[in-house]
């Protein structure tokens, strides 16, 4: 006589958590952005950091961005909080500490793999996609290593989990910019920017969250 098989719970335990967010009024942020980080590119020496060629603002772009990079870090400040807990699951309000800069790439530009430490949350929103939703062969992708490197995927490396997320475990997971698109990950996690290979401009903003 056959038996039903076992009812199982699975737990997602260690999670990485990345936000996505595509911002309804990203068109009009965008709209006010460019002109000012153009010309705050043709104004202020680069201050590069993780970057493969491109260039860097200073890491205090609202104080001289004005009202829409304040915006973008209230929304960033408000995704962060409701994506933080206590060690209970309790929810927090923190007033999270900032900095934030512009990056603006061309052709060949890309970033190395790096961390952000003494942040909590870091995240990216993209002004200026350059092309790529309409060209994926342009590259230019958000590429985040496994914490766990690849000891998941040393054993059996065609097998991965069936859970949200378990299909990268042991490799890199990739995003797409795309103009208005806001990316939040944990500081921690090791991640790159692949190189850009169209002929146009990439724009996007950076940014920490610390307490």
């Amino acid at each position: 006589m056959s038996q039903a098989p076992p009812v199982f719970e699975t737990v997602a335990a260690f999670a990485t958590p990345i936000l996505i967010a595509d911002l309804p009024d990203g068109p009009q942020l965008n709209a006010a952005l460019i002109p000012v980080l153009a010309k705050r590119e043709a104004e202020q020496e680069n201050e590069p950091h993780s970057t493969l060629g491109g260039w860097q603002s200073s890491w205090d772009l609202d104080k001289w961005a004005g009202v829409p990079a304040i915006k973008l870090l209230a929304i960033a400040r408000n995704i962060a909080n409701r994506s933080t807990s206590d060690r209970e699951g309790n929810a927090v309000t923190i007033a999270w500490k900032a900095n934030i800069w512009a990056n603006i790439n061309r052709g060949g530009h890309g970033n190395e793999f790096h961390s952000h430490p003494g942040s909590y949350w870091s995240g990216v929103y993209y002004v200026d996609d350059g092309g790529i939703p309409a060209d994926p062969s342009l590259g230019g992708e958000l590429e985040f290593m496994d914490p766990r490197g690849p000891a998941p995927a040393m054993y059996a490396p065609y097998l991965a989990f069936s859970l949200p997320g378990g299909l990268s475990v042991g490799t890199n997971q990739t995003i797409s910019p795309r103009a208005g698109r806001l990316v939040m990950f944990p500081s921690w996690v090791l991640h790159q920017v692949r190189p850009y290979r169209g002929t146009a401009q990439r724009i996007s903003i950076a940014f920490n969250l610390s307490l």
